[in-house]
C-alpha cells in the first residue's frame, strides 16, 4: 500500500496530503467490501445486505454499537479466523530461488520436515534475506503471460528439460475444518508457551473467553443449525481427489468427538458451514479451469461482513460514510476494482533497457514474474502430510484438555 500511495502521488503532484491519504483510503476500503468479501462469502448474504445495489447500514441485523463501533469476540476468535485454513504449507517467492520454503521451520523427524534439517521457513521477527524478494507474479494474476513447460495449463511444449513445472500462480488453500502441518508445530518465537497447535490454540482461546458454540449463535440469529451428519471434519475436496492422508468425518460419525455433538465449537462451525456453501470458480490459468470453493455461509460470513461493513459505517471518513454512491478512479471510474489493480498500479510497469522488469529489490526477467498457471496436486510437500493435521485430533485433545480444567 505504500508503493499505492507513492504511485498516487506521482501521478498527482497537485493534490495535497490529506487528499492522497483519502484516495489510497477509499481504494483499500472498496477493495476488502467488494472483492475480498465476495470471494469468502456466499452471494446470497452478501446481497442481504444491499438495496439497490449498495451496501445499506440498515440492513445489518447484529453489529449494533452504542459509543463506537467495536470487534466483536465471535469476530475475532471465531468468524475471522477462517484465514488460518486457508493458508498453504509452503510458498514460492520468486524465479531466483524457487524453493518451497515452508511458513514456519518443520522440527527434523516431523511428517514434511527436509532432509538436511530444519528448513529455515518463513517466520518472521529476522532481517529478510536478500534473495527473498516477492514476486507479486506469484501471488495475484497481475498479467496474463503465455506459460512454458510441462504445467497444467500450459498449451506450449516444455522448452527445456525441466519446463517450468514450479512457476505458477499460487492460491489460498480452500476454507474448510483442516489447517497444513507447520502449523501444527509452531516455533517458540510465535507461541511460546503451549499448545504448540494453531488449531488447539483457537480452540482454547474460544473456551477461555466464553464463546457460545456455533449451534447458538445460528439459533439466535434466526438460522437453522447444522446437523452433526452435517459438520464435517477433514479437508474440502472434490470428488474422486481424495489423498490417502484426506481424513473425512463428522461429528456424528467421529467417536472422538462425539462430546461435540450438539456443542460444536463456533470456530469449527464457521468452516463446516463453508463447506456446505461451496461454489465453482473459475481461477485465472491460461485453459479454463472451475475449482470448487467453499464461501462463508449464514453464520461465519454475515459475522464477518457485518463487521466490516459496520466499522466503515462508523468511521465517518469512510466512503460509505462520506459517499456511498462513490466508486474507484485509479486507472478510470469502474466498479470492478480489484487487489489486482491496486497491486498492478503500485509496481506499474518499469521497463529497462536490458529488458527487465523491476519488482522489489529483485529483477526478474520479463514475461517470468506474471505467468498465470497452476499445478493443483503441486502444493503439499507430501501426498499425504501437508494437511493430516486435521481438526479431528485436536478437538479431541482440546475436549480433554477441557475436562482437566472442569474437574
Amino acid at each position: 500500500m505504500l508503493r499505492f500511495h507513492n504511485q498516487v502521488v506521482d501521478d498527482n503532484p497537485g493534490l495535497d496530503f490529506l487528499s492522497v491519504q483519502r484516495i489510497v483510503r477509499w481504494h483499500y476500503q472498496w477493495v476488502v467490501i467488494h472483492d475480498f468479501l465476495p470471494r469468502i462469502i456466499c452471494g446470497h448474504v452478501i446481497e442481504s445486505l444491499k438495496t439497490n445495489g449498495l451496501y445499506d447500514q440498515k440492513r445489518l441485523k447484529f453489529y449494533h454499537w452504542k459509543k463506537d463501533p467495536f470487534i466483536p469476540v465471535e469476530f475475532s476468535v471465531a468468524a475471522y479466523r477462517l484465514g488460518h485454513s486457508m493458508i498453504r504449507p509452503g510458498y514460492r517467492l520468486n524465479d531466483d530461488d524457487a524453493t518451497l520454503l515452508p511458513i514456519f521451520p518443520i522440527p527434523p523427524g516431523f511428517p514434511g520436515a527436509p532432509a538436511g534439517g530444519i528448513s529455515p521457513g518463513l517466520t518472521g521477527f529476522q532481517a529478510v534475506a536478500k534473495n527473498r524478494g516477492i514476486d507479486w507474479g506469484r501471488f495475484i494474476d497481475i498479467g496474463t503471460v503465455r506459460a512454458r513447460g510441462e504445467d497444467p495449463g500450459s498449451i506450449e511444449p516444455p522448452r527445456s528439460p525441466t519446463g517450468d513445472i514450479k512457476k505458477r500462480l499460487q492460491f489460498a488453500y480452500r476454507i474448510d475444518t483442516s489447517v497444513v502441518t507447520p502449523l501444527s508445530v509452531l516455533p517458540k518465537a510465535v507461541a511460546p508457551d503451549p499448545p504448540g497447535s494453531l488449531a488447539q490454540r483457537n480452540l482454547l482461546r474460544g473456551f477461555e473467553l466464553g464463546l457460545p458454540t456455533g449451534q447458538s449463535v445460528a439459533k439466535a440469529m434466526g438460522v437453522t443449525p447444522l446437523t452433526d451428519e452435517e459438520i464435517i471434519i477433514g479437508k474440502a475436496v472434490d470428488a474422486g481427489d481424495s489423498g490417502p492422508g484426506d481424513v473425512r468425518g463428522s461429528i456424528a460419525t467421529l467417536s472422538t468427538l462425539s462430546a461435540f455433538q450438539g456443542e460444536c465449537p463456533l470456530w469449527t462451525y464457521i468452516l463446516a458451514e463453508a463447506m456446505k456453501n461451496a461454489i465453482k470458480v473459475s481461477i485465472p490459468v491460461i485453459q479454463p479451469v472451475l475449482v470448487t470453493t467453499p464461501q462463508l455461509g449464514e453464520v461465519g460470513g454475515r459475522i464477518v461482513a457485518e463487521v466490516f461493513l459496520g466499522m466503515l459505517f462508523g468511521d465517518n471518513d469512510s466512503f460509505l460514510s462520506a459517499d456511498p454512491q462513490w466508486i474507484p478512479t485509479i486507472g478510470g471510474a469502474k466498479k470492478d476494482f480489484t487487489l489486482r489493480d491496486i497491486v498492478a498500479y503500485a509496481l506499474g510497469p518499469q521497463p529497462s533497457a536490458n529488458g527487465q522488469v523491476a519488482i522489489l529489490s529483485k529483477t526478474i526477467p520479463t514475461g517470468v514474474s506474471q505467468r498465470q498457471h497452476i499445478e493443483l496436486n503441486d502444493n503439499r510437500f507430501s501426498s499425504t502430510d501437508s494437511r493430516i493435521a486435521n481438526l479431528e485430533t485436536y478437538m479431541q485433545e482440546i475436549r480433554t484438555h477441557l475436562k482437566l480444567q472442569l474437574m
